[in-house]
Formats: structure tokens, C-alpha cells, sequence
């Protein structure tokens, strides 16, 4: 499904959604599915990022939307797992080929860096954790879903590794000091977010119970159901329409980056 001559704008448009909980709604979901004036609610057809469910092709979507969870593969290793992941980092491959539209979050984001010649790594300053601000980066002003961000948006972090380096292709879109490599995209089309926009609070806390040596990290006041619940807010009122943006980027209604890099598939 090459992009090239795109026909114009979809009127249903069929999303493919990865992630490791398949049957866990997310608040991206509820934003990709709301009818708009101008555009078709999506059709999601949401599946797990891992074992035979996993397609190796695109042909009949629109976009390609890769999730993560509380959970990471510990590191670039077949003995550690990491090999369950390369079904999932092909089918990266091919939607940059193939100027599909992608979404990578969290883990997706790790995975779509690894695809196209990045690495992950244990993060140096240990895990990033809570409610957060990103810092967006000069390029990310020319970005079609970018440039209308604030400079410096509310985003969740839950995540123990980092990209380090990025590909050698990829822009850089948003920083941040623990943690350098926040967003970036590769290609037109391909989007890559190191923290977290689509959780609740009731998802995002229950992760934290699960993993009580993390929660032992955070101060307490930051997993205060009542402060995420704003936080939530905040994060809903700038990536909502990013993800709407997202949405108009695969079915036509926007135009992908200006400046793509050549890159390499790995």
C-alpha cells in the first residue's frame, strides 16, 4: 500500500491498533472513534502486538497504531524475549516503506526506533516515571501534527528504558532532561512518543500496582487519583487534537512532513 498518489480523502476509514492488552479501551480509542463534522468516526480493528494475530501486511488500512503497557521487554535479546518483537518491528518496517501512517506509543515508540536503525537501552538515570512535561524541539514547528502543540505539554511517563540513539534519519520533536529522546518521526508519516497520552487514571494507576517496586519511586502526591485526574485533562485538551490530527494525516485530510530523511530499514 504505497502512499505515493494517495486518492484522496477515506470516508471510513480502518485503523490496524497493536497493543499488549487488547481488549484495554484506551481514551485513544474514544478520540479516534467520535464522529467530527468533517470526518468519519475510524474503524479500529485492534488486535495483540504479539503472536498470530499479528498481520505481516497493510493492505486495507488507513493507518498502523502500535501501544504499550506497563510492561517493557528488559532488552534487545532473544534470551530476555525480545525476539517475540520482531513480527511487530517487520510490520514497522514495511508501514515506512510503505508511507503508512503510524503511531507508536511507549513500547511502539521503542520498537518503531529499532525498525528503522535506533536502540534501546536501559534508561542511565533510571526509570521516568508520573505526571511530566515535554519540550518541543525547533523542528517540531514545521510538523504537521506538531507545530500546533505548546511548547511544552502535559504527558505521563512509565517506562524503564530509553531510545539512545535515535535513528540516524529520525527528527528529534520533543525532549525532555531525563530522558532525551521523547518524540521524534521518521519519514512523512511515522511518529514515534516515548511517554504516554491515552491512559485513564484508573489504567494508569493500576500499572503502578503492579509494579510496587516502581511506585515506591514516585512521591506519593503524584499518583493522587484527584491530581491525575487534572492531569488527564490537561493531556486530553492538547493530544486530543493531535491524535485528530493523526487521524486526518492517514485519511488524506493532511499533509505529511515537508522534509523527510532517506532511512534505512533494519
Amino acid at each position: 500500500m504505497v502512499r505515493a498518489g494517495y486518492p484522496g480523502r477515506v470516508s471510513s476509514p480502518r485503523f490496524l491498533v497493536l497493543q499488549p492488552k487488547p481488549d484495554q479501551q484506551t481514551r485513544l480509542h474514544d478520540w479516534l472513534t467520535e464522529p467530527r463534522d468533517e470526518q468519519a468516526a475510524a474503524l479500529l480493528d485492534t488486535r495483540p502486538a504479539f503472536g498470530d494475530e499479528l498481520p505481516t501486511e497493510l493492505d486495507g488500512y488507513q493507518a498502523l497504531i502500535v501501544l504499550g503497557a506497563e510492561g517493557e521487554v528488559p532488552a534487545d535479546n532473544p534470551a530476555d524475549g525480545a525476539a517475540a518483537l520482531a513480527p511487530l518491528r517487520a510490520l514497522l518496517s514495511t508501514a515506512v516503506s510503505t508511507s503508512t501512517p503510524t503511531l507508536a506509543i511507549n513500547l511502539g515508540a521503542q520498537q518503531l526506533a529499532v525498525a528503522t536503525g535506533g536502540r534501546i537501552r536501559s534508561a542511565d538515570r533510571g526509570p521516568e516515571l508520573g505526571p511530566r512535561l515535554v519540550a518541543k524541539r525547533d523542528s517540531a514547528t514545521r510538523d504537521p501534527l506538531f507545530g500546533d502543540l505548546p511548547l511544552t505539554p502535559d504527558v505521563l511517563q512509565f517506562h524503564e528504558q530509553e531510545i539512545e540513539p535515535l535513528p540516524p534519519t529520525a527528527e528529534l520533536l520533543a525532549s525532555a532532561p531525563r530522558c532525551a529522546n521523547q518524540a521524534f518521526r521518521v519519514g512523512r508519516y511515522a511518529y514515534g512518543l516515548q511517554f504516554h497520552i491515552e491512559t485513564t487514571t484508573s489504567q494508569y494507576l493500576a500499572w503502578f500496582a503492579e509494579r510496587p517496586d516502581l511506585a515506591e519511586r514516585i512521591r506519593p502526591a503524584a499518583l493522587d487519583a484527584d491530581h491525575l485526574d487534572e492531569v488527564h485533562e490537561a493531556i486530553a485538551e492538547t493530544w486530543r487534537p493531535f491524535v485528530q490530527r493523526f487521524a486526518d494525516l492517514a485519511t488524506g485530510g493532511l499533509e505529511g512532513s515537508t522534509t523527510p530523511r532517506e532511512l534505512p530499514l533494519v
